[in-house]
C-alpha cells in the first residue's frame, strides 16, 4: 500500500487548538481592478491551476484509536463549486460592506470532512472592482508557503497563463486497517528519524552543544511560564464571531523610517503596532504608563529546499511591545534592541526543537500539550509580517491592487494582526472578536497615526 503523507506535529497542534470559538484558519483578501470576470471563467481557471497544488483536492483521514497523526488522502467526492463560491456585495459595494462580508466568512469554521479551504469570488465593489477572499486551515499552510500558492494561482503578466485542464482520478481512500498498519510501520522507524531531524534543526553542527543548550533554555523558560504576558483588556474570552479592519501603508515609508532611525522594516512594523495599541488603550481609558505587551511573532524556519512545500515551517519569538513609551523614535530603539536580543537568544530554536521531538510523541500526548499551551498566557496578541512579491500580480488579466492577510484568534486573545507586503505596499489585516473588540477600528486608526508619527520623527 502507498505511504500517505502525514501531518507534521505543528500542523496537528493547530487541529487540537481549534474549538467552537477558536477557528484555526488563515486567510487573505485580495482586491482587483475591474471589470470582474465571469464566475464560470474564474472557476475554470482555478480548476486548471489545481493541478499544481494537489493537496487542495485532499482531505484529512484520522487513524483509528489515535495511534498516529492524521494523513492526507484524495477526496473522492471533491466538488470545486463547493470550495470556490460566488457572492456579491449589496449596492453600493463600499469598503465597510466588504469588511462585514470578510468578518462573516472568517467566523465560520471549515468542514473537516472536506479539503480545508475556500475561495469566495466577491463582485459588486465600487468602481467595478472585485475581491477574492481565501480561507485555508492553518494545518495546511503557513504564511510563507501561502505566498508560493498565491503566485501559482495568479499570473505575473496581464496575459492569463491557463494550463490545459487534465482529467483527475482520485486514489481510493485507505481503509481503517491500512491506516493503522501504516502508522505502526512509521512508529518503528521513529528513533532513526529523530536523530536525523535533530541534525536538521541544528544548522551548524560545529555549534551543536551551544545551539541545543540555548534552545533548551528557551524552551524551558516557555514551559516554566517565564514568558507570561500581562493581563490586559485585549485578553479575555472570545466568541465565534469576528470583526475585520484594514490599514494600507507605503512600504517606502517604513524603509525611510528604518534608514533614518535604525532597525529593520519589521522593527518599524512592531513599533507602529505598539503605538496603535497605545492609542487603543488610551481610548479605553486604561493606563499605559508602565504597559508592555508581549506579541507572538512567527518566524519562518523553512529551508531553501522546502520552498513550495505545503504545511507549517515556523517557530515563534515572544517580542515585547513598549506601549508605555510615548516617543516614537525611542519606542523604535527599544523594539530594535529587544528583537536583536531575541534573535540571538535561541528562543526560536527552542520552539523548533519542541516541534521536532513532538513528531515522535503519541497523538494523545500532543493533544494534551496543545491544551496546556492554550491555557498559558504567553502572549497578548499575534503580530505576523509576511514578505510578499514586490511586482504586480494578475488574475485573468485584472491587476491585484491591494492584499490583506487574516490571522486566527487563539483562546483569550481578542485581536490578531497580520501584514503582507506587496508591490510597494504593506497591507495590515486586523481581526477582532465581535463582542470583545467592538472598537477594532480605533486600533486601525491608531496604527495609521503611529506610522505618521514615525515618519515625522524621521524627517
Amino acid at each position: 500500500m502507498p505511504r500517505y503523507e502525514r501531518l507534521q506535529v505543528l500542523d496537528e497542534l493547530f487541529l487540537h487548538l481549534e474549538g467552537p470559538n477558536t477557528h484555526m484558519h488563515v486567510g487573505g483578501v485580495a482586491i482587483f481592478e475591474g471589470p470582474a470576470p465571469d464566475y464560470q471563467e474564474f472557476l475554470d481557471m482555478v480548476r486548471g491551476r489545481l493541478q499544481s497544488v494537489p493537496r487542495f483536492r485532499q482531505k484529512l483521514a484520522s487513524v483509528p484509536f489515535g495511534i498516529g497523526r492524521p494523513v492526507w488522502v484524495d477526496d473522492t467526492h471533491f466538488n470545486l463549486e463547493y470550495h470556490v463560491r460566488n457572492t456579491a456585495l449589496p449596492a453600493p459595494g463600499d469598503d465597510e460592506k466588504l469588511k462585514r462580508l470578510v468578518a462573516r466568512i472568517m467566523s465560520q469554521q471549515l468542514d473537516r470532512s472536506k479539503p480545508l479551504w475556500e475561495i469566495w469570488f466577491a463582485e459588486g465593489l465600487t468602481d467595478g472592482r472585485f475581491a477574492l477572499i481565501s480561507k485555508t486551515h492553518h494545518c495546511l499552510i503557513d504564511g510563507v508557503s501561502g505566498t508560493d500558492i498565491m503566485t501559482i494561482l495568479l499570473d505575473m503578466t496581464e496575459e492569463p497563463q491557463q494550463p490545459e485542464i487534465e482529467s483527475w482520478r482520485p486514489e481510493p481512500e485507505p481503509t481503517a486497517d491500512q491506516l493503522m498498519i501504516d502508522a505502526v510501520k512509521e512508529r518503528i522507524t521513529s528513533p532513526a528519524e529523530a536523530i536525523r531531524s535533530l541534525q536538521s534543526v541544528v544548522l551548524d553542527p560545529g555549534k551543536l552543544p551551544n545551539r541545543v543548550i540555548e534552545g533548551a533554555k528557551a524552551l524551558g523558560a516557555f514551559v516554566g511560564g517565564s514568558f507570561s504576558a500581562p493581563p490586559t483588556s485585549v485578553n479575555q474570552s472570545i466568541g465565534p464571531h469576528r470583526r475585520w479592519e484594514t490599514v494600507l501603508a507605503d512600504l517606502e515609508d517604513f524603509k525611510s523610517v528604518k534608514n533614518s532611525l535604525g532597525g529593520t522594516v519589521n522593527d518599524v512594523v512592531l513599533t507602529a503596532v505598539a503605538g496603535g495599541l497605545r492609542y487603543l488603550f488610551e481610548s479605553r481609558g486604561e493606563r499605559v504608563d508602565d504597559l508592555e505587551l508581549r506579541a507572538m511573532v512567527p518566524v519562518s524556519v523553512r529551508a531553501d529546499h522546502e520552498q513550495g512545500a505545503l504545511g507549517n515551517r515556523v517557530a515563534s519569538l515572544w517580542a515585547a511591545l513598549p506601549v508605555y513609551e510615548p516617543d516614537p523614535a525611542e519606542r523604535l530603539q527599544i523594539v530594535h534592541e529587544e528583537m536583536k536580543d531575541l534573535k540571538s537568544s535561541g528562543q526560536a530554536v527552542g520552539a523548533q526543537l519542541l516541534t521536532t521531538f513532538g513528531e515522535y510523541a503519541p497523538p494523545t500526548i500532543l493533544a494534551q500539550a496543545s491544551r496546556l499551551v492554550a491555557r498559558q498566557r504567553a502572549f497578548n496578541l499575534v503580530v505576523t509580517n509576511v514578505p510578499g512579491p514586490q511586482f504586480p500580480l494578475y488574475t485573468l488579466g485584472r491587476r491585484m491592487i491591494e492584499v490583506y492577510p487574516v490571522v486566527p484568534l487563539s483562546d483569550n486573545t481578542t485581536i490578531g494582526i497580520a501584514l503582507f507586503s506587496y508591490a510597494g505596499t504593506i497591507g495590515f489585516g486586523l481581526l477582532g472578536d465581535y463582542d470583545a473588540a467592538p472598537d477594532l477600528s480605533v486600533l486601525a486608526e491608531g496604527i495609521e497615526k503611529s506610522i505618521a508619527e514615525l515618519l515625522q520623527a524621521s524627517s
